[in-house]
């Protein structure tokens, strides 16, 4: 999975984001204020079909309508207003046509400036966009890709928001766990990541592992120009992709992993080879 997965691109000319508070919004009038913001809102290098020809399955999402804008259009957001939803959906779908085993998560777990007009609005968007890809609530262990390929379904979408209850495609936010340290320390980080997978459900949910460093206030007055990349993600991920090979996936183990600029170490690669591990125990139990 990829932290904030539609951050590559932010429009530096749009307002600042109804996610941030009013003191960042009144410092944003200064231009490089936005420009500083936009070294710190960009969590990913790679497009949406970057990430996934690079075997990303599982996607971070927040979305926000555009205050004063006439309509209900919604956009992805992280500081800075991204591309609207709309474009990114579409750009997924087209991939899942070009290949039909692949299933994808999408998690749409903080939504700003939006009521339920929006919500419409954009749910309305995903099964426009998906259609009968949509794979309906079910008991989390029926789901494997036995299952999807028999349903020819390819698309689970987790929606943090009430109104899911309203629509069989849309899965509870309570279904996708998703604990965050919030620290800028990698110990930390790592013994957080440990603690919540001691903890997390048997059965009945997904599990999400944010291996992803938080910057503080502070972290950023004090690079602001260095940016998220240089000050907190180059130095720390090949401890981070350390602990990733270290992990074993089932019961109790790993399910999904998210980083941020994905494409920096062979991240995706040393989590889909965690698979092979579950492929062994089969042969064992055999």
């Amino acid at each position: 999975g990829s932290h904030d997965s539609f951050s590559y691109w932010v429009d530096e000319k749009s307002p600042v984001g109804p996610d941030q508070a009013t003191a960042i919004k009144r410092l944003a009038r200064i231009s490089l204020v936005k420009k500083i913001m936009k070294k710190w809102s960009v969590t990913q290098n790679l497009t949406f079909k970057e990430q996934l020809e690079g075997g990303i399955r599982y996607f971070d999402l927040r979305v926000s309508s555009k205050p004063g804008e006439i309509g209900q259009e919604i956009y992805f957001i992280h500081g800075l207003f991204g591309i609207k939803v709309w474009d990114g959906l579409k750009e997924i779908n087209t991939f899942l046509e070009q290949h039909p085993k692949e299933v994808i998560f999408l998690d749409f777990n903080h939504f700003y400036a939006m009521d339920d007009s929006h919500h419409f609005f954009l749910i309305n968007r995903i099964h426009s966009a998906f259609g009968s890809k949509l794979c309906s609530v079910e008991c989390v262990e029926y789901v494997t890709l036995q299952y999807m390929w028999e349903k020819k379904h390819q698309v689970l979408i987790f929606y943090h928001y009430p109104l899911y209850r309203e629509y069989p495609f849309l899965w509870p936010g309570n279904k996708m766990p998703a604990p965050w340290a919030n620290t800028t320390n990698v110990h930390k980080l790592l013994q957080f990541l440990e603690t919540t997978l001691e903890e997390r459900s048997r059965y009945g949910t997904f599990h999400v592992s944010q291996a992803i460093l938080t910057p503080r206030v502070k972290t950023i007055a004090r690079h602001l120009i260095r940016g998220l990349k240089n000050t907190l993600v180059h130095r720390n991920l090949p401890m981070i992709l350390n602990w990733v090979k270290a992990q074993k996936p089932g019961v109790m183990g790993v399910n999904i992993i998210t980083s941020d600029f994905v494409e920096l170490v062979d991240f995706a690669a040393a989590v889909i080879a965690l698979n092979d591990l579950l492929l062994e125990d089969d042969e064992s139990a055999t």
